[in-house]
């Protein structure tokens, strides 16, 4: 009851091309991945900036005022 058939999965995909159709599948998925990609890049950004050292600098005071 926990897995799923081969005819289960072609019940899907028939369901799945006749909603979307043939030729808005492609696009769908090409966005799909487009996400995926994008969520992948915003996550190794975070990496970096969590892994590099931080400054901390106060942006309100002058260079000069600085001590």
């Amino acid at each position: 009851m926990g897995s799923f058939s081969l005819t289960h999965w072609l019940v899907v995909l028939a369901i799945i091309l006749i909603l979307f159709g043939a030729g808005k599948l492609p696009r769908v998925m090409g966005d799909f991945a487009k996400g995926i990609k994008n969520f992948k890049a915003g996550m190794k950004d975070d990496d970096e900036l969590a892994s590099s050292p931080a400054r901390i600098e106060d942006a309100g005071e002058p260079a000069d005022r600085k001590a």
